[in-house]
């Protein structure tokens, strides 16, 4: 059994912010598990299996600041353990069409990974790191998340998030540390190394 969280959001003035990429994984995860959404653990649930191992897709309705509170939810209500859960969501230390997938680390200010670690009680789950690059020169962080992929930017994100969702199931039917090999760097590039948080 694995929770597959996204974060996100909830609302159609965030559905095409960076910040909520992870929502976007987790809809591309749930189909690929052939789940259907339901409301539970104030958040969105889609339930199936992935190459034979069950799944639980979750994107929380918290607000990002507050993720934690669902993920522990479903969490304690399937019993599983930081182990049994993986997180995706938008990097800023990862260039658009980047993705890392590793164990653990810290939360390097983003509030939904820092919400779901105290709540938690744990930092040991798996992320997929889903590249968003840096702001532009002038602008905040906290405004470039919320801001909107250009349409350039979306061109690109269709195979990026169709590449997080492959590593979530790799990680699900494989193992966090197959995934990492397979899915770490940029497509065609071989090889990569599990980037820092």
């Amino acid at each position: 059994m694995l929770l597959v969280v996204g974060l996100g959001n909830p609302g159609a003035r965030y559905r095409r912010n960076r910040h909520n990429v992870g929502f976007r994984v987790a809809d591309e995860v749930a189909k690929a598990a052939g789940g259907s959404w339901s409301r539970k653990f104030d958040g969105e649930l889609a339930q199936g299996s992935l190459g034979g191992v069950r799944v639980a897709v979750l994107k929380p309705e918290t607000f990002m600041n507050l993720s934690g509170d669902s993920v522990a939810a479903a969490a304690g209500f399937f019993k599983l353990g930081p182990e049994g859960v993986v997180v995706a969501h938008d990097e800023l230390d990862l260039p658009l069409g980047e993705l890392r997938v590793k164990r653990g680390g810290g939360h390097a200010g983003h509030n939904g990974l820092r919400s779901i670690a105290q709540r938690m009680g744990s930092t040991e789950f798996v992320r997929v790191r889903v590249g968003v690059g840096r702001p532009p020169m002038g602008w905040d962080a906290a405004g470039y998340v919320l801001g909107d992929f250009t349409a350039e930017e979306e061109r690109e994100l269709e195979s990026l998030v169709e590449r997080a969702a492959e590593a979530v199931v790799a990680v699900a039917t494989d193992g966090a540390q197959v995934a990492m090999n397979r899915f770490n760097g940029r497509p065609g590039k071989g090889r990569g190394e599990a980037g820092t948080t």
